[in-house]
């Protein structure tokens, strides 16, 4: 598995942990910026992350909804913009399978 400076595996942080498992954080800043510019709070979310992680010899890769997350803050702008987040964010993992 890739090693992330950015978000981290636990071996690279000094901690030993039996099973592989990854946290990538991903950041567009021109996609962050629109969306603090619609409202500071959604800073709470970001960056999007990505898990990368083996589970019965079998590797998954998952990340938490973005639509999910903004739909907390009840914003409609913020939301039409994290389902295209959301669309390219899925996109990326599909081409990793």
């Amino acid at each position: 598995m890739p090693h992330s400076p950015s978000g981290g595996d636990f071996h690279g942080k000094g901690f030993d942990f039996p099973i592989p498992f990854v946290i990538l954080e991903v950041c567009n800043p021109q996609e962050a910026a629109r969306v603090l510019s619609e409202n500071l709070l959604a800073g709470y979310f970001l960056p999007c992350k990505i898990v990368v992680y083996k589970e019965n010899e079998t590797t998954k890769i998952g990340m938490p909804k973005p639509t999910m997350l903004i739909s907390m803050m009840n914003h409609e702008e913020l939301k039409k913009l994290a389902e295209d987040i959301e669309k390219r964010l899925i996109s990326c993992i599909d081409e990793c399978r």
